[in-house]
């Protein structure tokens, strides 16, 4: 069976978080090893005598090999801790759910995110904002993320695929559980042009318990969070709360002193949130010159060792494709089709008659920060 079966397995046990997933590698090495270890060895690894027969009852009680395969037949994959796909800043958070339960896909471009997020009751004024956003992030490259909730939510996930950005969608529920269930074609565009996501198995429904920590995902995944419209109780507020513990930066529009939908973002104003004035704030607050910068040198960067190899014996004068061969030691085949995708990355040029030279060259490539 897959090794992430058994993460998926201990997902399904009442009572065990990231901190006893931890505990559990620790001891055991694995979590294979720690899903088969009976219950006095549990017992030695930390876990409660509670938590080590909700392990074992759990054990008896699933067939985990079904259960993957019905991911597969769902459309669901999973990332763990030690997959290298897990994203980037969620892994920074003090702890990280061990396991993504995914819908879609999750690239590396996700990494440059935002969070917009606001109540439910959204006025004129809100739903303007968070449409205009929603479409400026997208024709400026940056994945929006959020919780599909009605309101801002939607809105502004709706605005994003309108104008063919990326989008993630953070769950309080299994990635197979649509809530609110009248989002369903909503879910289905998501998952299309980003992710649905969820720390949550599949089938789990969407209880009250389930959002607060959602929120945390969603804030998690970011590097700045925007609050649109926010009431004196909104979800929207905790979020935010997340995001200053977690070092994210947390940008409110101001509103109406009199609309009660804008008493929780005047708040996060007047408690330091900077102010969204224009959408120019986000970029700035990004630093959005290096990550172009960023952007262009991982673009031009060999993406295995046969493209280094050819890169490393191409200059600007043009090399013929034989001499390439000859220098290498690739085939003619290899070295052919390799050229071919590096001319579509724009790594290389092709100089007519089968010679090719470097494209281009980025200032700073090797300066910049990739990490």
């Amino acid at each position: 069976m897959d090794p992430k079966g058994y993460w998926v397995g201990f997902t399904l046990v009442k009572g065990i978080g990231a901190v006893r997933i931890r505990a559990l590698i620790k001891y055991f090495g694995n979590l294979e090893t720690a899903w088969k270890a009976n219950l006095q060895d549990l017992l030695k690894a930390g876990m409660s005598q509670k938590v080590a027969e909700s392990i074992l009852h759990t054990r008896a009680s699933v067939d985990l090999s079904e259960i993957l395969e019905q991911m597969i037949r769902d459309g669901i994959s999973i990332l763990t801790w030690e997959d290298p796909g897990y994203p980037k800043y969620l892994k920074e958070i003090n702890q990280p759910p061990p396991v993504l339960y995914i819908r879609g896909e999750i690239l590396p471009d996700d990494d440059l995110a935002v969070a917009v997020v606001g109540t439910r009751r959204i006025t004129s004024y809100g739903r303007q904002v968070a449409e205009e956003l929603g479409s400026y992030l997208a024709r400026n490259g940056i994945t929006m993320v959020s919780g599909m909730a009605r309101g801002v939510d939607a809105v502004t996930h709706e605005a994003v695929l309108r104008a063919n950005g990326r989008t993630l969608a953070v769950l309080g529920s299994g990635v197979d559980v649509i809530y609110p269930p009248e989002y369903h074609k909503l879910a289905m565009r998501i998952i299309k042009q980003g992710a649905l996501l969820s720390d949550y198995p599949p089938g789990t429904q969407p209880e009250a318990g389930n959002f607060p920590p959602r929120n945390r995902i969603i804030s998690g995944l970011v590097r700045v969070v925007i609050v649109v419209e926010a009431g004196e109780t909104s979800g929207a507020l905790i979020t935010a709360s997340f995001a200053a513990d977690q070092g994210r930066d947390v940008l409110a529009v101001p509103g109406n002193i009199y609309a009660p939908q804008s008493k929780g973002t005047n708040y996060l104003l007047q408690q330091g949130a900077k102010p969204l004035l224009c959408f120019e704030d986000v970029l700035e607050t990004l630093n959005i010159d290096r990550v172009v910068a960023h952007r262009q040198a991982r673009a031009i960067l060999p993406g295995n060792p046969t493209e280094a190899n050819i890169l490393g014996v191409l200059s600007a004068e043009p090399i013929h494709i034989d001499e390439i061969c000859s220098l290498t030691g690739l085939s003619i085949e290899e070295v052919s089709a390799t050229l071919t995708i590096m001319e579509l990355k724009g790594m290389v040029r092709q100089m007519g008659g089968m010679n090719y030279t470097i494209a281009r060259e980025i200032p700073g490539l090797y300066e910049v920060d990739l990490e």
